[in-house]
């Protein structure tokens, strides 16, 4: 018996592809992950920011990471450069300090429109041993070159939330 329903759903499935494809590529912004909290002036992804801790800045953080390694940072900062394919990590960026952020066990994703915006996040400081290899792929998916994404040992952000200006 012919099944005419394969077909169909193959196309289907097909021309979801091509329609992720067109957003990806096409200049407009990919949203992967749905929000977990929307207010007028924020959307939330991943989980909640923890409520009673004060944000700092990046850069106070980064005057002496060994300090805060391996322990919750809750931090304010403007995005740099994000992820163009998947909006799966961006660099954060206060004055000089600049830090990729990542999210934890690639559970959530970010617009990849928010370059430029001021998101409060919170996180993990987390040191890495970033080779040549990592960096290259890390500089080809923000489309260029950025600050925070050389080889060596680096400090990055495994962050569980991500706040981000509505406009």
């Amino acid at each position: 018996m012919l099944n005419l329903r394969a077909p169909i759903y193959l196309a289907g499935a097909f021309a979801g592809l091509l329609i992720t494809y067109s957003v990806s590529f096409g200049g407009e912004a990919v949203r992967l992950s749905e929000p977990v909290a929307v207010t007028a002036e924020h959307e939330t992804f991943g989980a909640l920011l923890p409520e009673g801790v004060a944000a700092t800045s990046l850069a106070s953080v980064m005057d002496s990471p060994e300090d805060h390694v391996g322990s919750t940072v809750v931090v304010n900062t403007r995005v740099d450069k994000v992820c163009q394919k998947k909006g799966c990590f961006f660099i954060a960026q206060d004055g000089e300090s600049m830090v990729r952020v990542s999210f934890v066990d690639y559970s959530f994703f970010v617009p990849t429109d928010i370059a430029g915006k001021q998101v409060t996040l919170a996180g993990e400081l987390k040191p890495r041993d970033l080779t040549e290899a990592e960096a290259a792929h890390y500089r080809e998916d923000v489309g260029g070159p950025s600050g925070g994404m050389e080889a060596g040992l680096v400090y990055e952000i495994v962050a569980t939330s991500v706040q981000v200006p509505r406009s």
